[in-house]
């Protein structure tokens, strides 16, 4: 394929990612890696090529939701502290997990799924408890999400997104719109160790990363606007369906790839 081409096309994948890291909080980048994947990226490049993207598309959508009053800054500190240390440990060992980058993607795709199961499922909790008690309350929980998302983040270049946005529903009642912005924060600032290590070990290819960075400024104001006029019950069964679909093309892809390996 084209240089030309690939610019063109990634320019596409950059916005679609952004649009959705926007309106579901996950980053974009459960989208972009079996995309550039299939315009001929290694796994590897898979990986590290859609960090760089991660970065400006969260602070994009994030300011939108921070006008909207949608971010919750002291979870944000509580969960970036523990993330960052979990994301250079997570990119560290991306090389280390056998199977040449399949089985990351495998990884992946099971986590999205599990991500929309409780997402969609969400019940509303946090409308009949205090949520703001539950998160000053539960500073290990802030913690330990904040370890998860960072190692995801790191290890599978995916920002950590899928698994904060269900936590912060379940373990501390957030309603969708909060645990969406307050998810993007995190995600942006747990994107810059994974970036960093990602850049020393070679897994960035900017022929592929470039073009994401470009048109996900845009794709992710316009994802924030969509989610933030949504009714909250559609939103989080729209999340739920997206992350699913998402799930079934990523296992489907890398069967498929190790079957032909």
């Amino acid at each position: 394929m084209p240089d030309w081409l690939v610019i063109l096309l990634g320019i596409g994948v950059g916005f679609g990612t952004g649009v959705l890291s926007g309106m579901f909080g996950i980053g974009g980048a459960v989208v972009s890696p079996p995309a550039i994947r299939a315009l001929g990226a290694t796994p590897f490049e898979a990986v590290g090529s859609t960090i760089p993207a991660i970065i400006p598309g969260a602070i994009s959508g994030t300011l939108r939701y921070l006008r909207e009053g949608y971010v919750h800054l002291d979870t944000v500190a509580w969960v970036a502290g523990p993330g960052v240390v979990a994301a250079v440990t997570g990119a560290r060992l991306t090389r280390v997990v056998p199977g040449d980058g399949h089985l990351l993607m495998l990884l992946t795709a099971g986590l999205v799924a599990y991500s929309a199961f409780q997402t969609a499922r969400g019940s509303d909790a946090s409308r009949d408890l205090d949520a703001h008690a539950a998160r000053r309350d539960s500073w290990w929980r802030l913690a330990t999400i904040g370890l998860g998302a960072g190692l995801l983040s790191g290890l599978l270049g995916v920002g950590g997104g899928i698994l904060m946005v269900p936590l912060f529903v379940q373990w501390l009642h957030m309603p969708i719109k909060n645990a969406i912005g307050t998810s993007l924060a995190c995600v942006g600032i747990l994107a810059v160790p994974s970036f960093v290590v990602h850049q020393i070990q070679g897994d960035i290819n900017w022929l592929y990363a470039a073009p994401l960075c470009l048109a996900v400024i845009p794709g992710a104001r316009v994802g924030a606007h969509l989610a933030i006029t949504s009714a909250e019950h559609v939103l989080r069964r729209a999340v739920g369906i997206c992350l699913g679909v998402i799930a079934v093309i990523y296992a489907t892809g890398e069967v498929i790839a190790l079957a032909r390996g």
